[in-house]
């Protein structure tokens, strides 16, 4: 009797895991150089870490003049419905945030030269827990100044300039490599007519 083999094949198991990714919220400094006659927006990003908890929000913008005037109350926001503008403001400011209220920006429509100076976002929670609620206040501050004029962005200057500089570059190395290219083809052909005299 002959022993009975059993062959076992291995095969590889893939394994595919998909998750799902949810958004991020990062907070971003605000622009603080304005021109005028032109919009400008306030950025104030003020992340929640704990989505999941219930919260009540409110945003509450503040101006102080460069002039050195007290600190003005000339926004509040709690809802789409439920917000106030200052009346020396009004028609002047548009809520420019998001629905979930992480991004709590506002935009100037009209930025004329006496709406520089500091403005301060702060932003009340409120986290409703089943046992407790937890209050937490944060404020960002942005110094506005507003020209008359928009100046150059540094930066694109450089890029250009770098973006000329590898243009001029590389044009010289492919001009190199072609005459060394036609010296090495040149070199061969002598070659081969002084092999077959």
């Amino acid at each position: 009797m002959h022993p009975i083999r059993i062959l076992i094949h291995s095969v590889p198991l893939l394994v595919l895991v998909v998750q799902v990714s949810l958004p991020v919220c990062v907070e971003v400094p605000s622009d603080s150089e304005g021109v005028q006659g032109y919009p400008m927006k306030l950025t104030c990003i003020s992340c929640m870490r704990r989505e999941e908890v219930e919260t009540t929000t409110e945003v509450n913008w503040y101006f102080n003049s460069s002039t050195g005037k007290l600190q003005t109350l000339i926004f509040t926001f709690r809802s789409e419905k439920d917000n106030y503008t200052n009346m020396n403001w009004t028609g002047r400011l548009q809520w420019d945030g998001s629905h979930d209220l992480q991004d709590v920006s506002i935009s100037i429509v009209n930025i004329t030269q006496s709406d520089a100076g500091t403005y301060t976002c702060e932003v009340k929670r409120e986290f409703i827990y089943k046992v407790y609620r937890k209050s937490l206040t944060s404020t960002k501050v942005i110094f506005l100044e507003v020209k008359s004029e928009a100046s150059e962005d540094t930066t694109a200057v450089y890029s250009e300039i770098m973006m000329y500089f590898l243009l001029v570059f590389l044009t010289f190395w492919l001009l190199v490599e072609m005459v060394y290219c036609y010296r090495k083809i040149s070199k061969a052909d002598e070659v081969a007519q002084d092999n077959a005299d």
